[in-house]
């Protein structure tokens, strides 16, 4: 569904993004993994459209991903970004809704949407009449989650979406956002630091360094087959995922 070929992106001297490919199958869960700075998050704003390519191609569903047709094709892709990125002033009904009544939805296919919607996150309808500041992290994360599902999507981007949370308020939303992807067969591309979260969500793994992937595969081939001395220091500094501490 999203296809990225030879793409480059620089800001200034600085190189985000080599020239980089990327394919992703329709209905599977593609998570993009490696240190901060390596590019991952530069990947999804591509896939987005919210920053452009100095060189190469971006296509969503067969279409280019730039000129007229971007706000068509983004309606198309939920966005979720770390720590939701809600409007304050605006309740959870008014930020999960926004985009429907910007297009003229009338209200009762929202309200309709909207009780799919609490019912799918587990989120309280009580809930949906609070403000950002008035819900927890995790409220915070499944009002962006149903945000970002309003539409019905194609296509689901997330960018540290669970990363702000605390341990146990993360636990419940990996499961839940699991059974979720597993119940919609949506296309997910999501960026993540932490391996034993991406092992946990991955049909594929894409371990990315400065710009460029490292290696891509099931988290079976990162810690049988590690591609170089980089991805296996990487795997190995990832508490837990040999099973030890040590």
């Amino acid at each position: 569904m999203f296809e990225l070929n030879g793409v480059r992106k620089s800001y200034g001297t600085v190189d985000a993004l080599l020239p980089f490919d990327l394919e992703t199958r329709t209905g599977a869960t593609t998570v993009l993994i490696g240190p901060s700075g390596c590019g991952k998050s530069t990947v999804l704003r591509l896939l987005n459209g919210l920053i452009v390519a100095d060189d190469g191609d971006v296509r969503f569903d067969g279409v280019d991903v730039t000129g007229n047709r971007v706000l068509e094709l983004r309606r198309r892709m939920g966005y979720v970004i770390q720590e939701g990125g809600l409007f304050p002033h605006l309740t959870a009904e008014g930020n999960v809704s926004l985009l429907a009544r910007h297009i003229g939805w009338e209200r009762q296919r929202i309200d309709a949407r909207l009780s799919e919607l609490a019912d799918l996150t587990r989120f309280p309808r009580e809930g949906l009449a609070r403000y950002p500041a008035q819900l927890s992290g995790g409220q915070r994360q499944r009002v962006s989650l149903m945000r970002a599902l309003m539409l019905n999507p194609d296509a689901l981007l997330l960018d540290e979406p669970l990363g702000a949370l605390d341990p146990m308020v993360r636990y419940d939303l990996q499961e839940d956002l699991r059974r979720i992807f597993r119940t919609l067969s949506k296309t997910v591309v999501m960026v993540t630091h932490d391996l034993a979260e991406a092992a946990y969500f991955a049909d594929e793994l894409i371990l990315m360094r400065d710009g460029a992937v490292e290696q891509r595969g099931r988290m079976e081939q990162l810690l049988d087959s590690p591609a170089s001395d980089f991805v296996e220091k990487f795997v190995r500094a990832q508490r837990g995922i040999h099973g030890s501490d040590q």
